[in-house]
């Protein structure tokens, strides 16, 4: 049935959904490795932070930027020659993570920029004055705090990832996108490429219900 309408297998919708969430799945992970980390250090190295050091913040708040800059789009066309060097490849499934990682690593580190800074600072000046380190003051106050907030800004992360995904098709990067572009619009079909939006209505309901959930559930405990 879903040939006769649509035009594809139901392999190849499977191996479509397959590889969009394993560009999801690889591009938060590697994603958040490096944007949490960075998004504590614009935090704790802007002025009045634990770890004040402008020198620090600035070459990160404008790298950040500049990459920010950016739209998808061409930063995919962008790094091809980074992305050929690092996979060996420039299309494909694996070349299209390595452009997911730059657009979603940045985007994450304001995200949890923002989520850090609704903290109290009460809380924190509170822990200095009970002699935490800053290593403590972040891992035992800071994070815990906000952890609510940065569940749903990772939440909103996922969603943003998940479009640059479908972005990704334009290099043959797999994936639902690439389902959208080559068999749907290059060919014309209507009927798959309503199908393609409804499947990624589907993931964003359900990541977006997920990331709602846990965030409450923390919230209750606090």
């Amino acid at each position: 049935m879903i040939e006769q309408y649509l035009g594809i297998t139901s392999e190849q919708m499977v191996i479509a959904a397959g590889q969009t969430v394993y560009m999801l799945f690889w591009g938060l992970l590697l994603g958040s490795l490096l944007g949490i980390p960075l998004g504590i250090l614009l935090t704790i190295t802007r002025k009045g932070g634990i770890l004040q050091n402008k020198a620090v913040y600035t070459l990160i708040n404008y790298t950040i930027n500049i990459v920010r800059s950016v739209p998808y789009i061409i930063l995919l066309v962008a790094i091809m020659p980074l992305t050929k060097i690092i996979v060996g490849t420039r299309i494909g499934t694996q070349a299209a993570l390595v452009s997911l990682v730059f657009y979603i690593t940045p985007f994450l580190s304001r995200l949890v920029e923002s989520s850090l800074l609704e903290v109290d600072k009460g809380i924190i000046e509170a822990a200095e004055a009970m002699g935490a380190t800053p290593v403590q003051v972040i891992w035992h106050f800071l994070l815990p705090e906000a952890l609510g907030s940065l569940i749903l800004s990772l939440t909103t992360g996922t969603i943003g990832l998940l479009g640059a995904t479908a972005m990704a098709g334009a290099i043959g990067g797999g994936g639902v996108g690439n389902l959208a572009l080559t068999y749907g619009y290059q060919q014309f079909n209507t009927p798959l490429m309503v199908a393609t939006v409804i499947v990624l209505i589907v993931f964003v309901q359900l990541i977006q219900g997920i990331g709602n959930y846990l965030s409450k559930r923390v919230r209750a405990r606090e």
